[in-house]
């Protein structure tokens, strides 16, 4: 059965490549010039059934498959005749991957395959043409200095492609580009990488290099123009990517000539793996000597390279140390100290600072909440005095079972801190809930008692609620819903059994209760105060009498721009008692301590005290 497994699972990955595959082909091909994609079109029958037929018989060998555009030129010896049998040829490039060895030589295999694919495409349509070609003769001229292939490839149109059409389609596109503005600099442009070691896969990079001349640089530095040139360079590699329709697959490596030079008297392996298994697109006569040299045996390591590379390792264990010392100091402690404060703050107490952090969790949330135990509070703690073991020198080495028990004991208590989230913000709800409907409680018992109903019991307010609002007229009937909801809602949270979508709804019909229910407080209270006033006419002016509870206030004068105002206790004849000067502020304070509905009674005593105060007066109505 693990057999099977294994087999279907490499079966996925096939399929998941080819699919890539052609979805790239299919990329390149909208990219092409409308009278290739025409062509294309009306051969794609014929053209799918020579691909098929070829690859069935020699899968392994072939690379990829493509139309090749007509030459732009004919042998002047030609005779129109044979010019115009040429132009109905289609003719058809086939790369032959030949890197793995074989018992015949390569130029057996090539003439084997030749003659059977050639049979093949005549037996489809009698126009078609074949160039079988070897990958080994495409990287031959280049090393050679004759670079007629590559643009030949690039401008073909792909019907197959494992990847390396592609890959030279793309690098031909981008080495142009490069050359046109840069030719002067440009010592050599080579495809390197994967593709070249015969271990590509459909969704490897296209790796290329360049070297950039700097033995004569004089208006900048070194590293100036490096990265001038580096960046415009590695632009014009995302546009080759979008003209050609293949995306984010080269990548462009540039140095300098005295650092590629300096690389490979140091042994560097990146230079010596390029310079061993890259294939020039463009060369001016240094990467060949290089090459050769190389495999001469004449490019060696100097003793101080050799020295550097050997005291590399150690270098490298001790920064593998430091690397472990950063994470048992640092990132072992934040990832347990941030979400430990967060959970605090979330509560309502200020992050503490990692001293003070095990006992605040111990006193909240193990002894007064319950909601953590004395296990939780001892990982942090561990986290804690670990890294300051580390600082303070009594640790002297972290080893993997160290970091193990640390991370597994970090993941324990992060997974303990996720539910602590869940259960404060639980706690926080019970007390928002309270606080919102103990809030609408008084209110509601507030609007009662200004309409004369006091000391409802909680059971029985939505009752007078509905009895004494709704059905008179005073409150819309949506509000009396509003209020069952709520209570209905109240008693399902007590329960545990409202959802965060309830919950949200609740809240926004208990505050809409609770703001109509303000509102209407507020006009009634307005209305009743606006009852509470009379106006005094006495000589020219006119004054303006508020009888609030117990004491009466007078705006001596309404008309004037600086208002007096003054307060006089009303006695229990009605009377007024001895007038005195008060401020706006001290009304306002007045105002919102009357209760309403507001009794005012007019008494004989009450005119007098007025007559006392303006003399001859009259009442405004």
């Amino acid at each position: 059965m693990a057999k099977k497994k294994i087999v279907k699972k490499k079966d996925n990955v096939k399929v998941k490549a080819k699919d890539e595959r052609q979805a790239m082909l299919e990329e390149i091909q909208k990219r092409l010039p409308k009278e290739v994609q025409e062509k294309l079109e009306q051969l794609k029958g014929k053209l799918d059934t020579f691909k098929k037929a070829i690859i069935s018989k020699f899968d392994k060998y072939i690379m990829g498959i493509a139309l090749l555009p007509l030459p732009k030129r004919f042998p002047q010896n030609m005779s129109e005749k044979e010019v115009d049998e040429e132009k109905k040829k289609n003719n058809i490039l086939v790369l032959i991957d030949d890197t793995e060895p074989t018992k015949m030589s390569k130029g057996e295999l090539k003439e084997k395959l030749s003659v059977i694919i050639d049979k093949t495409a005549k037996d489809v349509d009698k126009s078609f043409a074949t160039q079988t070609l070897l990958l080994s003769e495409v990287w031959q001229s280049c090393y050679d200095g004759k670079y007629e292939l590559l643009p030949l490839i690039a401008l073909a149109a792909p019907v197959y492609d494992t990847g390396m059409l592609s890959a030279i389609k793309i690098a031909e596109l981008h080495k142009s580009m490069v050359l046109k503005k840069f030719e002067k600099y440009i010592v050599t442009y080579a495809l390197a990488g994967s593709l070249v070691q015969g271990r590509a896969t459909p969704t490897s990079d296209i790796d290329v290099w360049i070297v950039i001349d700097d033995t004569d640089v004089k208006k900048m530095s070194r590293a100036e123009l490096k990265d001038k040139l580096r960046a415009i360079i590695i632009g014009m590699g995302m546009e080759a990517g979008e003209i050609t329709g293949i995306r984010n697959k080269l990548n462009v490596q540039t140095w300098i000539l005295t650092e590629f030079w300096d690389g490979l008297k140091e042994a560097n392996p990146v230079f010596f793996t390029s310079l061993r298994d890259g294939v020039p697109f463009y060369d001016r006569g240094t990467f060949m000597p290089w090459k050769h040299l190389l495999k001469m045996g004449k490019i060696k390591p100097s003793t101080e390279a050799i020295d550097m590379y050997m005291s590399s390792g150690e270098q490298m264990l001790g920064r593998v140390k430091s690397k472990l010392r950063e994470i048992g100091t640092e990132d072992f402690f934040w990832s347990i100290f941030t979400p430990s404060q967060a959970a605090l703050m979330l509560y309502g107490v200020p992050p503490p600072t990692p001293k003070e952090l095990p006992e605040l969790l111990k006193d909240i949330f193990v002894k007064k909440e319950k909601m953590l135990t004395e296990e939780d509070v001892a990982i942090v703690e561990k986290v804690l005095n670990f890294r300051k073991g580390i600082e303070h020198g009594t640790i002297k080495d972290i080893s993997g079972k160290d970091l193990d028990d640390l991370l597994e004991s970090s993941q324990k208590y992060m997974k303990r801190l996720k539910l602590l989230f869940s259960q404060i913000e639980r706690k926080k709800s019970q007390e928002r809930v309270q606080e919102l409907y103990e809030h609408l409680l008084t209110t509601l018992r507030d609007v009662l008692g200004m309409e004369g109903v006091n000391r409802v019991a909680e059971a029985k307010i939505s009752e007078f609620f509905e009895k004494e609002m709704v059905e008179t007229g005073k409150v819309p009937a949506k509000f009396s819903r509003l209020l069952n909801n709520v209570l209905k809602a109240k008693k399902s949270f007590d329960k545990n059994e409202l959802n965060k979508v309830d919950f949200q709804n609740i809240k926004k019909d208990a505050k809409e209760l609770l703001k109509f229910l303000i509102e209407y407080m507020q006009r009634k209270r307005a209305r009743d105060i606006e009852r509470a006033k009379l106006r005094v006419k006495y000589g020219e002016k006119i004054a303006e009498l508020s009888l609030l509870g117990n004491n009466a206030f007078i705006v001596m004068d309404i008309q004037a721009e600086d208002k007096v105002m003054k307060m006089a206790e009303i006695k229990e004849d009605g009377s007024l008692g001895t007038l005195k000067k008060i401020d706006e502020e001290d009304y306002e304070k007045a105002l919102a301590k009357v209760a309403v509905p507001l009794k005012i009674e007019l008494s004989d005593a009450l005119f007098k005290s007025l007559e006392k105060i303006f003399g001859n007066y009259e009442i405004i109505l």
